[in-house]
């Protein structure tokens, strides 16, 4: 029996009767004994294959999600004791853990304190109070973004693509129940024993999603993910920003610094791994049939003018307001434009090229149509001039929206 448990293919198989047991409504009590049987030496990547594997099956993901916090019951005893968080400062990996700690200690120090003030005395002045922790911990959305944007794609480009989702399922809920809360304590109307209830069960989510992170997605990431990727993530970080706290360092990534003395050269040859044939940009990259897929659908028209006031490229949306032939390509810019116009179009790209300005607005009121037209400076990465953009669109409909849509259309 000991040559089938330690079977790879075994053990999987058996856990997945586990969860599908537990789908079909047995308690997680009922399920343990048999949990035990195959959970020596049970890696977290393991249970991300078995989670991709009923998916495959045909279990939606949607139903993985609801059971998510019975498998964590279930894992919790067996996976204390598998692999840590990367513990060197400044890491990704480093980060996502302190902040963990420090929503940790705003949920059982000053949220708890002030959640008993409440319960006492639901005044405005305790009402602010636990509204102030309440905007403290919508800092957990940048702590998901930066999972959901900067880790959850290098998973799914290696396969792993069950779990993510069902994470970040429960990401958008966690989300969700702090905004009610807050929308809640914003326009307080006496209903105390639900806001406490709210609070408690948000908060509860939430601390199961620290245990999940740091008992299965994060072990699971430090083995599946490489060095470079986790450069890449650690560059981007900061665009997304931090929850609660400040990285304490900087990442002294060794191998990078001991290969290469400019990281830039290894993050180009990163995506040259991941976008051969196509065009790069700093972030990421396209196909040029994508590419010009994009340009197509756009609710705009978009043209370019080089640095030699000629025009290289527009697009060819469906429905064109200011009419564009290929003919217009390699031409003068004044000469694009009625003559009464020309000279306010020269003004604009002087502009441009002296650094007076970055961008210029127009708009006029055509019968049906409100033309929004837009006119940006190009420039490189050291500020220097390479071109005009610009962007025509009809806003008459944006113009109209009212109140707010948050359903699909039929």
């Amino acid at each position: 029996m000991s040559e089938a448990i330690n079977n790879r293919e075994y053990r999987q198989q058996k856990m997945k009767e586990v969860i599908k047991e537990l789908h079909e409504g047995k308690t997680v009590d009922e399920v343990r004994e048999k949990f035990a049987e195959v959970i020596d030496g049970v890696s977290p990547k393991e249970i991300s294959m078995m989670e991709v594997q009923l998916v495959k099956e045909g279990l939606p993901i949607e139903e993985i999600q609801n059971l998510c916090d019975v498998h964590a019951a279930v894992f919790k005893g067996s996976l204390d004791e598998i692999h840590h968080p990367e513990q060197v400062p400044g890491h990704p990996i480093y980060t996502f853990v302190q902040e963990n700690r420090a929503f940790e200690k705003l949920i059982d120090e000053s949220l708890a304190s002030n959640l008993e003030l409440f319960k006492e005395d639901d005044s405005k002045e305790n009402i602010y109070k636990l509204l102030e922790d309440i905007n403290l911990l919508w800092d957990i959305d940048k702590h998901y973004s930066r999972k959901e944007n900067l880790i959850f794609p290098y998973l799914e480009k290696y396969g792993v693509t069950a779990p993510p989702k069902v994470m970040w399922g429960v990401d958008d809920e966690i989300r969700a129940k702090i905004k009610s809360v807050k929308l809640d304590l914003t326009n307080y109307s006496g209903n105390k024993d639900e806001i406490i209830d709210k609070i408690n069960d948000a908060t509860d989510q939430l601390k199961e999603m620290i245990y999940k992170e740091e008992k299965i997605l994060f072990p699971m990431s430090l083995e599946t993910l490489t060095e470079d990727e986790w450069i890449l993530i650690y560059k981007e970080s900061d665009e997304i920003g931090f929850a609660l706290i400040v990285p304490e360092n900087e990442w002294e990534y060794k191998r990078i610094k001991a290969e290469k003395e400019d990281s830039e050269e290894v993050i180009e040859e990163v995506f040259d791994e991941i976008t051969d044939g196509r065009i790069k940009f700093e972030n990421g990259s396209l196909t040029p049939e994508q590419l010009r897929g994009i340009f197509d659908i756009l609710p705009g028209e978009v043209s370019f003018v080089d640095y030699n006031n000629k025009v290289r490229f527009f697009s060819k949306g469906e429905h064109r307001i200011f009419a564009r032939t290929k003919a217009v390509i390699g031409r003068e810019v004044e000469n694009c434009h009625p003559p009464k116009s020309a000279h306010v179009v020269d003004k604009i790209v002087s502009d441009f090229k002296n650094g007076v300005k970055d961008s210029e607005d127009f708009w006029i009121d055509k019968g049906d149509m409100f033309i929004l037209i837009r006119f940006f400076a190009v420039r490189n990465e050291k500020g220097e001039y390479l071109g005009t953009l610009e962007y025509v669109q009809n806003v008459a409909p944006i113009r109209k929206l009212e109140g707010e849509k948050r359903i699909l259309s039929e």
